[in-house]
Order: C-alpha cells, then structure tokens, then sequence
C-alpha cells in the first residue's frame, strides 16, 4: 500500500482521537478534532454499532498512523513481534518506538514523526557516526543519534527549541551538541499513548 498523502487531520478525526500528526497545530484550537469530532464523510456523524472485528481494526490503524507506517510494514513489525519473547503486544510497541524516525522524534528534533522521517531522508542524522537516511532502522541500547550538520537554518532552530523539550527516560539527550545516547531500550511503560495493543494481536492472530 502507497504511503498516504491526504490530509493528516482526517486520520484523527476517523480514528477519533488525537495522533499528534501535525505538531504543535495538534494542541491548539486549529485542531480539526477539536472543531469537528466526527469521522470525515457524508455519513461520518452517523451512529454505527461498531463490532469486535471492528474495534481491533480500529486500534491496528490507530498505531499504524501514530506512527506513520504501511500496512506491510506494520504486519512485518506484528510477525517479528510474535516470534520474540514476551507479550506480543508489548513487544510490538517498542518495535515501533525503536525506529530511527521516532527517536529523532522523541529526542525533539521535530514536531511530529512526519517531520522527522523527512528530516531522515534528507540525510541529516547519523546513527553511531554513520549515515542513517532510512527512517525505519532501529536503534539499540548504546546508539548514539546525532545531527550530520548544522548548517540549515531550519536545523538551527529546531536544536535551539531544544531547551522546551523533554525527551524520554531511556534517550540521554546532549541538547548543545544535538545529540542522543540510547541509555536503554523502550519498554511498554515509556509507550505514552493508550493503545490497547491486545486488540491488534487479536486481529493478525485470526
């Protein structure tokens, strides 16, 4: 499936909550869900009896949007999830938490993943001193992100808005060099959105 285009405020007014897609615009009174709480479409305010299969599919696309993947990608990250140790839904979680596009993310190099995965691609981290240009490599414990260059003025104001940002436990952020220890993997704890991730695995497990 192509990687999707349309506007980013229709995926949270049909999901039905906010997935933080457009940034600071997610908090303020410009947010779509805020101003109209209904799924887009004709028939989006209709009443509709939502069933099991439904509420799973529903939290499936709910985190596949959050964090901004394809539906193949996403099934991949479910079959590697189920093969590991522990709670596949879990395991699932902090997958997705370990991509490179996330951490820059989370570290506050952008204002939402979409940011961040273009930040990615435009060559502009390295991961341990190396080029990292593909959003989907995942981090381990003892990974250190880092800007490749401040020279865009673009990347000089996002490591000057630094200072606002608070990153998670398990990043070690060095807010004047614009970079991030990996101290620890994420665990389900550090996931700070509610998913209920056992619907997902109830719905690939069919």
């Amino acid at each position: 499936m192509a990687r999707y285009t349309g506007p980013s405020c229709k995926l949270c007014r049909r999901e039905g909550v906010k997935l933080f897609l457009k940034g600071d615009r997610c908090l303020s009174d410009k947010c779509a869900l805020a101003k109209r709480a209904t799924p887009p479409g004709q028939h989006g305010a209709a009443r509709k009896k939502v069933e099991e299969y439904g509420r799973q599919l529903r939290e499936k696309q709910k985190a596949k949007r959050y964090y901004g993947v394809a539906e193949k990608q996403f099934k991949n990250y479910y079959t590697i999830a189920d093969r590991k140790e522990g709670q596949a839904g879990e395991n699932l979680l902090v997958l997705l938490e370990r991509r490179l596009d996330n951490v820059v993310y989370r570290m506050g190099m952008a204002a939402s993943r979409k940011e961040a995965r273009q930040l990615v691609r435009h060559n502009h981290f390295t991961v341990n001193g190396k080029k990292a240009n593909i959003p989907s490599i995942l981090i381990k414990a003892g990974d250190v992100v880092a800007v490749k260059s401040t020279d865009s003025e673009k990347l000089k104001a996002l490591i000057a808005e630094l200072e606002t940002k608070t990153a998670p436990k398990w990043l070690d952020v060095d807010k004047t060099n614009a970079t991030a220890k990996v101290v620890a993997i994420p665990t389900r704890e550090d996931v700070d959105f509610p998913f209920e991730e056992q619907l997902i695995i109830e719905l690939y497990s069919k």
